[in-house]
């Protein structure tokens, strides 16, 4: 029954660890005129913790790539018809990993046959994880509100090298600019 009981817990451990390895949401005001949005620009968004400027271009690319995709075009003019910002951090959390060793076994005794328990043994570790998050904000220029938020959030390699770290936060972009324009609702 122990050895049942940690293999559960084991199974549930690794489910938990694999759905949070890579998070998309996005809201969005369902008044907005998405498809009268032609142009962007970025802004700083008030009390964000800056990252690097490597980092800074990066996810502006990454960004810029898709917005061109969905056919909005980047200006530094102020008439733009959305102002684009995001925030991004890095957390760290503590995993646990257990496995257990030993257990039941069967042989020959003497004269006869017998099963019995042997000794098992449970071992555990723990490991940090990091976990990043970007969230980019756009404003409409004209009503001057929050349109659309979206938010990507993933387990981070820190091991990576720079061009694993460019590629994973392009295909995080991607994903992230499929809620992009929203969905609109048929029934109007």
């Amino acid at each position: 029954m122990t050895k049942r009981l940690v293999l559960v817990l084991g199974l549930l451990l690794a489910a938990a660890s694999s759905v949070s390895a890579q998070d998309i949401k996005y809201n969005f005001d369902k008044q907005a005129n998405f498809p009268s949005f032609k142009t962007y620009k970025w802004v700083p968004i008030k009390d964000a913790q800056p990252v690097n400027d490597i980092v800074d271009k990066q996810i502006k690319t990454a960004i810029d790539v898709e917005l061109a995709k969905k056919g909005l075009t980047k200006t530094e003019a102020d008439t733009a018809d959305l102002y684009i910002g995001y925030q991004a951090g890095v957390d760290s959390e503590k995993q646990f990993s257990s496995y257990t060793s030993g257990g039941y076994g069967y042989g020959r005794y003497g004269g006869g046959w017998y099963g019995g328990g042997g000794m098992q043994t449970t071992t555990g570790s723990t490991t940090t994880i990091y976990v990043g998050q970007l969230a980019l904000d756009m404003y409409s220029t004209a009503s001057k509100t929050l349109v659309w938020r979206g938010t990507a959030t993933k387990t981070l390699d820190m091991k990576a090298k720079p061009d694993k770290q460019e590629k994973n936060l392009a295909k995080a972009m991607a994903k992230l600019f499929k809620n992009y324009p929203p969905p609109v609702d048929k029934k109007k």
